[in-house]
């Protein structure tokens, strides 16, 4: 999810519709044309030009570097909880490839990490919801899209799964482990 709402440049959207025209000199059309623009951490799209641009773009940045400078925080904070995602996978490989005591230790790191990737989502999620309800080029109409609903899942599952790799850990008991075998002498 976390690397789908980074491609994706749909972070916030517009979706409008123009006025029906008429067409000279006879012929009316009832439907208006479909305008939408996203914005995604790295592109802006645009249905009217029917491309998707770089963004955002230095000319984006002269009278606003606050904006930029934020939008530009939530792409680099994104891109590390998805560094910090693969430090937990191969935690995670090395925690149950491991023997007991990793097993019964390395839930720590691996919680850690889950948190950690969480709070860093979240942060971005937090820096975009932020911008879409200060910042004056989101005016009524403009909409929180699918990337950043993905985000806010994502995190939301990182914080579950940690809470509960921790409480499994807490919980659950012990693996058994082996037993010594009593020495006892043979009476021959």
């Amino acid at each position: 999810m976390t690397l789908t709402s980074i491609v994706k440049p749909r972070w916030i959207s517009w979706d409008s519709e123009t006025v029906p025209q008429l067409n000279f000199p006879i012929f009316f059309d009832p439907s208006g044309q479909n305008i939408h623009y996203t914005y995604g951490l790295h592109r802006r799209c645009s249905s009217l030009t029917g491309t998707c641009e770089y963004f955002p773009h230095s000319r984006d940045c002269q009278n606003d570097r606050y904006f930029c400078s934020m939008w530009r925080s939530v792409g680099f904070l994104m891109s590390f909880a998805i560094v910090i995602e693969g430090m937990t996978l191969i935690a995670f490989i090395v925690v149950l490839a491991g023997g007991k005591q990793k097993r019964e230790q390395g839930w720590t790191v691996v919680s850690g990490l889950l948190l950690l990737a969480g709070l860093i989502q979240c942060a971005g999620m937090a820096i975009i919801a932020f911008l879409y309800d200060n910042d004056d080029r989101f005016f009524p109409g403009w909409k929180l899209d699918i990337s950043w609903i993905l985000c806010t899942t994502s995190w939301s599952v990182l914080f579950f799964l940690a809470g509960g790799i921790a409480a499994s850990a807490f919980l659950l008991p012990s693996e058994g482990g082996y037993e010594l075998i009593p020495d006892t002498e043979r009476e021959e």
